[in-house]
Parts: structure tokens; sequence; C-alpha cells
């Protein structure tokens, strides 16, 4: 139940700070005054998105906080618990909204916006009067009986197997598209694998075959400059060899030459290597220049692969294994086919199985719910409409949220046959229809707190009582806040609220408080009759008020 609001710098509020009670609390005031920024207030503490422009002019930031008692139910204990919140019964929930964004606290601890919508959804339930909309839409009745019957879970469950039916359905397809030329790729990829093998290509033997081809291309000058120089180094190394011969018996004589004797010694034995080296060299040079014609063959060869598979002889042999699992996989594509069918088969099964269910329960929740919403119409001074849900749909027409196609039927006259409700239904119907099922969804919830956004609009007279009493009726057991422009509601609050707006110091305002017993006489006399309300109104306003207290 919310205990405490606390407002400040939101919209045309400069700082309010209200406690609520039990029963019907119920908030009047001239139209523009500012009655909905309860609504408003209770929506930014629900985690749904606000606009920076609702910082009151001049300020930084905006603040709305509430206290609520806790009702004890399983499944809120569980969400807090998860969240790591401790509390002792109540809890405070805080919004701080800025120019580039927003905070959240809970008892004090930072939260997020997904988890304080988690939160508000056991606290308040809100009805606004632009809620009955959604009656004129079918696509939205799905959503209702789902709610009421507690069928979300099952509708999971059941969009989560259409998901994986549609993901195996479009493997098979897509397995299905490409059998459909399976040979001619067959053939193709065989050609490619074959081309490639073929070729037996060895990582970098493209740099060596470069290698070699330019020695290939060079070696007539090769041979001709290696005789030239073998023939400089054997002269040299002669002369070298008649040198050390002399200088040795020089060495003999006086043995201060032997430094130098070994010095020559040791260049005569070397220029006799170089000589041998360079004779090596002049045999290992190719003779046969047939072979520049298969060197250049090959590299052209390897240029054709390197254009159609890659700019690397790796590439080559990459795009080649690549080629030969598609062929593997071609060739076991009629076992995948098969496997992939029997997998969605086995799927639909699963599918079929829940959404079965799912129907099956939705019309059981569908005559459940049509024949409590036509009970609490009787009670809306609609005794004589009839209303009922259809549920219809193909097994075939399967989607995400199962086959079936919900719409509410109505008819407000006897004798009248029951047709689409957006076809028939006037303003004040759907309003009473919508407070119809905001009252059974609030008893089903176990939610402590429901919120009237003027869900009075269209009605009144006769109708404008029976919607009195259906809400005086829901805040017998739900604390019950109710923004209204009919005497009728007013009447039978347990506090009442006046809202209204002034000016001070060039800045406009609203404001609210609490009335006294004569204070809503004035109030209802001014509802029911405008600003000049005479005697009788005021005496018509206190007798409403009396026939209100009755039980």
């Amino acid at each position: 139940m919310l205990l405490e609001l606390h407002i400040t710098d939101l919209a045309l509020v400069e700082e309010l700070h209200v406690s609520f009670g039990k029963g019907l609390l119920v908030f009047t005031g001239e139209t523009g005054a500012g009655k909905s920024i309860i609504l408003q207030a209770i929506a930014l503490l629900s985690g749904r998105r606000a606009s920076s422009s609702w910082v009151r002019t001049g300020c930084d930031k905006a603040r709305v906080e509430a206290l609520f008692s806790l009702p004890d139910t399983p499944e809120l204990m569980a969400v807090l618990a998860d969240m790591g919140i401790e509390h002792e019964g109540e809890i405070v929930i805080r919004r701080l909204l800025t120019k580039n964004g927003s905070r959240y606290h809970v008892n004090g601890q930072p939260s997020t916006a997904r988890d304080v919508a988690r939160i508000s959804e056991f606290l308040v339930s809100v009805a606004s009067q632009h809620d009955h909309q959604q009656l004129l839409h079918p696509r939205c009745h799905l959503d209702f009986v789902d709610l009421a019957g507690g069928l979300m879970d099952l509708r999971r469950k059941t969009a989560d197997l259409h998901a994986r039916r549609q993901a195996l359905a479009a493997e098979r397809d897509a397995l299905r598209a490409r059998e459909q030329d399976k040979e001619q790729r067959r053939d193709f990829l065989a050609f490619q694998c074959r081309e490639i093998n073929e070729a037996a290509l060895a990582e970098g033997e493209d740099e060596e075959l470069a290698v070699e081809q330019q020695r290939l291309k060079a070696a007539d000058s090769l041979h001709a400059l290696g005789k030239k120089c073998h023939g400089a180094l054997t002269t040299a190394a002669d002369h070298l060899a008649r040198a050390r011969k002399d200088i040795e018996q020089m060495a003999a004589l006086d043995d201060s030459a032997g430094s130098v004797a070994a010095a020559v010694a040791e260049q005569s034995y070397l220029c006799e290597d170089h000589v041998g080296a360079l004779r090596e060299y002049l045999d290992a040079l190719p003779h046969d220049m047939g072979r520049l014609d298969d060197i250049n063959a090959r590299i052209s060869l390897i240029q054709q692969l390197k254009r159609k598979y890659g700019p690397t002889i790796a590439d080559i042999l990459a795009y080649g294994r690549r080629a030969q699992e598609e062929l593997e996989t071609l060739d076991a594509m009629d076992e995948r086919l098969a496997e992939l069918d029997e997998r969605l088969r086995r799927a639909d099964e699963k599918l079929y199985a829940v959404a079965d269910e799912l129907s099956r329960q939705r019309r059981e929740v569908a005559a459940r719910l049509g024949a409590a919403l036509s009970a609490e119409l009787s009670g809306l001074s609609l005794a004589n409409a009839a209303f009922e849900i259809a549920v219809t749909g193909e097994r075939g027409g399967i989607g995400p949220t199962g086959y079936d196609r919900v719409e509410f039927i109505f008819s407000a006259n006897p004798g009248e046959p029951l047709q689409p409700l957006a076809k028939i239904a006037s303003g004040g119907e759907l309003s009473r229809l919508m407070l119809g099922l905001k009252c059974l969804f609030a008893q089903k919830d176990k939610v402590e707190t429901v919120i009237f956004d003027e869900v009075d609009s269209g009605i009144s007279g006769q109708a404008a009582e029976a919607v009195a009493a259906k809400i005086q009726e829901l805040a017998g057991h739900h604390q019950v806040l109710c923004i209204t422009h009919l005497p009728a509601i007013a009447a039978r609050a347990n506090e009442h609220f006046l809202v209204a707006k002034e000016v001070t110091g060039g800045r406009t305002m609203t404001g609210m408080r609490r009335l006294e017993d004569e204070e809503r006489v004035g109030e209802i006399a001014r509802m029911a009759g405008g600003d000049h309300a005479s005697e009788k109104t005021r005496a018509f306003a206190a007798e409403l008020i009396s026939r209100g207290r009755r039980p």
C-alpha cells in the first residue's frame, strides 16, 4: 500500500509531501490543475521512461519518492531477496530525474529501471482514461486473456518452441535450395579440388622457383664471368705458391722472417681454397636450358591458380581444403536433410502439444473471464448487456503466441447480436468494461494499490452511480487512488484531496491538500454545479456524501 508520496520540482510541483490511508482516496480539481501529477509520479517510480522536460523550469533535477508497505506475497519476497534488498515490511523507492538521465534507489540502495519495474508490478496497478482504447484493438484481447489466466509462462514457452522450430525450418529450406543445384555444385567443387590437388603445390615453392628462374636466365653470363675469375685466381694461386716456397727458405735462414712466411702461407692456401670453391660453383651452374621452360610453365600455373583461389599458395591450399569439406557436405546432404526433417517433425510435435494446451486453457479462461466480466457489468449499469470472449483459430496458422485469435464481442441491448467491441461500444461502455477488467485483475494480482485516472470518462447519471459503487466496492479490499470529475465517486471517498494551481512570485505552482468535511461539500457542489453552486447544490453534495458513507 502507498503510505507516503514526496515530489520535488516535477512539472508544476515545487514541493509536495502527502500521506495516504486505506480505502478510496479521491483527487479532484479544475481541468488542467495537475491532478494527473500523481499518476505521472507513480509512473516514474515504476521504471517507465521520462522526459527531462518534466523537470521544473529553472531547476536542475526533480525527485519523486514513495513509501510503500509490502504485501506479503512469496513472489515479491523472492524478487527482493534476489536483488539483495533488505526491508522490514516497508520499502522506499526514489527516482532522481535530471537533464542527463535518471537514478533509482530502493531502500537507499542504487537500482535499475528494470529492477524497479519488477518491484512495482507487485505494488501498484494503474488504469488511465486512455487504457480503454486497448479494448478497441483485438491484438490486445489476447494479452488480457493470457494475463487473467496466468498463461504468460506457457505463452513464452510456446514462443521459444516456435522460434526453435522456425530456425530448423530455415536451415532445412536453405539446404533444400542448395540441393536443387547440388549436382552442378558438386561437379564444380570436384573440378576445383582436382585442379588444386594435381598441381601438388608446396608452400614457398613460388619463391624458390623465382630464384632458380633468375639463375637460369643469367647462366651464360655467370659461366663467362666465372671462368674469367677462375683463371685469374688460378694464376694468383700459382704465384702465391712460389712466393710461399721462397719465403719459407728465407725463414729457415732467418727466424725474423717467420711471421711473414706464416702470413704468406695462409694467403696462399686461402687462394687455393677460393679456386676450388669457384670450380665447384661453375660445375654446379645449370646447363640444361630446357629446365627454364619447365620453371616458366610451373610459375605460370601457380599464377593462374592464384588468380582463381587466392594471392598466396597458402590461400590456394586453404581454398582446396574448404572445397573438399563442402564436397563432403554435399555428399552427406541427403542424410542431413533427412535428419533435419526428423528434427522438424519432433519440434512440431512439441510446439503443437504446448500450443494445444495453451489453446485449451485459453478457452477455459475466456469462458470464465467472460462470465466474470458479465457479472461485473451487471453492477455497472449494464445489466442487459451481453459479453463474450471469442477464441478462434486454426492449428496451421501457428505463431509465437500460438494459433488462437481472441476477440471481445459485445451487445449493449437485449435482442441485438453480439458484435466486435470496436464496432458498437460507446465511450462510456468502454470505460465501464475497462473498469470491470481492472477490478478483476486487481483481485487476481493481489496488488494492494490501484490507481484510476479519469476512468469515468463518458459516463453520467445512473451509470456514474454504478461506477462509483464498483470503485467503492474495490476500495473495501484495496487502496484505491481515483482521479475523477464525478461527484458520485468523490462523495464516496475515505480521503478527499483537492489539486489546484496558484501563482506565487510570478510562477505557477500545483499544490494539493486534504479536504475536511465542510470543504468536501463545497468541492463536490462545485463539481456538480460549477463555480456558482447554490445552496440546493450544496445540500445535494452533502446528501451524496452521506449516502456514500453508508455500508
